[in-house]
């Protein structure tokens, strides 16, 4: 078969799709060299754009952490998804190395974060009661959870391989991403 062939008239029976990715890629724009709060800044503005015209959850969950990871590198970035069959969440899309797939109330960050429907700040995971270590690499988490309708849903966990490396600063910054993922979570499939 040829591929360049089939591959271009592929390409050129969607241009609209082409637009969409350019567009979109094009939007979600900030440098590395702009300081965390900067970032924060610029992408707060951008999270709708990232979301338009995708109504698929999972897929727009993945973008988010492909995002979050190129922007600050940090060791793991993912959601933790509440299944509400068996009471427990569910690992999501997420960018880092292998994860713990199921967590349980009462064990761990995120657990804490899902049963307080409060976000969580760690500065050294060891001195955490309970920490589920998912990578021996961490040594410090962020969780915030994501809440529609006054009950938790998913939870965006976030670790580090530096002790301290979450402030308050990076809760803020990361509420209107969730506030954005929140009102979007009913709408999407």
């Amino acid at each position: 078969m040829d591929w360049h062939h089939y591959l271009g008239a592929r390409m050129n029976q969607s241009p609209d799709f082409v637009r969409y990715l350019c567009s979109m890629a094009q939007s979600l724009e900030f440098s590395a060299l702009d300081s965390r709060a900067d970032q924060y800044t610029e992408l707060g503005k951008q999270w709708e754009s990232l979301f338009r015209g995708e109504r698929n959850r999972i897929a727009n969950l993945a973008n988010v952490t492909a995002v979050l990871k190129s922007a600050f590198e940090w060791h793991w970035i993912g959601f933790y998804l509440v299944d509400f069959k068996e009471d427990q969440l569910v690992l999501g899309p997420f960018q880092g190395p292998l994860a713990c797939t199921r967590l349980f109330h009462g064990k761990g960050v995120c657990a804490a974060a899902w049963d307080q429907k409060r976000p969580q700040l760690v500065p050294n995971v060891e001195e955490f009661n309970g920490h589920v270590a998912c990578s021996s690499l961490t040594q410090s988490e962020m969780v915030l959870p994501i809440i529609v309708d006054d009950r938790v849903v998913a939870v965006l966990d976030i670790d580090s391989e530096h002790l301290a490396d979450f402030s308050n600063e990076d809760l803020w910054g990361l509420i209107p991403l969730v506030d954005c993922i929140a009102e979007h979570w009913d709408q999407w499939e």
